[in-house]
């Protein structure tokens, strides 16, 4: 591109989605708000083994994997597990995925929750910004592990089907959680953040239908800050056919996939 009158260099950055190849990771597994040390270890046992049965070449974990408790700017029990913990379990699990899918690839989407450990950076221990060791890639052990990690908010493209954690579209709604998605996207889309399993179905005036989900959680389904929800625990295995698409957007209850 031109710059005829020698404008000075912008600190512009450009927002542009992850692109997943979908010709190659055709099988798609979607698990979202794990929120270790909070998880619920059978409603994600029985989300993996549900891939592994379906042989998925790829797995998308979507944000919200660490909970990053203590280091929340909420009031906290200093009896919970310490950050250190925390991380020690999740590279644990992270283990256990690439174990279990070993061929697979594997996106690591980053959710609020995981931004509260950059938030704690930025205000706690800016001198320490930019120290490779200290950044989440590092921390989760990624580079072993042959994971990618999406930042900044960046949705991902598979095909036609926009994904997000959820947490990247501002605003509230008091309809349902897959209809308010569809509102702030108006494409086929999917997201996590609601710890809901939803679904919203429109049709155009040349009965085109687009369609919206929203992805139940594989955490706990009562927390402390909100013992009364509608959480539910589920998971999405999305499978791709050229530019078609199916989505299987499953309820998992006392450990059974439904």
């Amino acid at each position: 591109m031109m710059n005829r009158n020698k404008i000075p260099k912008s600190d512009e950055v450009i927002y542009r989605p992850y692109k997943l190849d979908i010709k190659r990771h055709n099988k798609v597994l979607v698990l979202s708000d794990i929120h270790v040390p909070y998880h619920n270890t059978h409603a994600l046992d029985a989300a993996i083994e549900y891939g592994k049965d379906r042989g998925v070449n790829a797995v998308i974990i979507n944000g919200d994997f660490l909970d990053c408790y203590q280091i929340s700017s909420y009031e906290k029990d200093p009896s919970k597990r310490s950050f250190a913990e925390e991380l020690k379990m999740g590279k644990e699990i992270l283990e256990i995925i690439r174990i279990c899918f070993k061929e697979a690839k594997i996106v690591y989407v980053m959710g609020n929750h995981e931004e509260r450990y950059e938030k704690y950076m930025f205000s706690k221990a800016p001198e320490l910004l930019g120290i490779d060791a200290l950044d989440m890639y590092q921390l989760l052990d990624f580079g072993h592990l042959g994971i990618d990690i999406v930042r900044n908010k960046r949705y991902l493209e598979l095909g036609n089907l926009t994904l997000l954690h959820g947490h990247e579209l501002a605003g509230s709604s008091s309809s349902g959680v897959a209809r308010a998605l569809y509102n702030k996207t108006r494409t086929f889309a999917m997201c996590g953040h609601h710890h809901q399993t939803d679904e919203f179905s429109v049709k155009d005036i040349r009965q085109r239908a687009t369609r919206a989900w929203t992805v139940g959680c594989l955490c706990e389904l009562n927390p402390a800050y909100r013992p009364i929800n509608k959480y539910n625990h589920g998971f999405a295995y999305i499978e791709f056919d050229g530019n078609n698409f199916d989505v299987y957007n499953k309820r998992i209850e006392r450990g059974l996939v439904l």
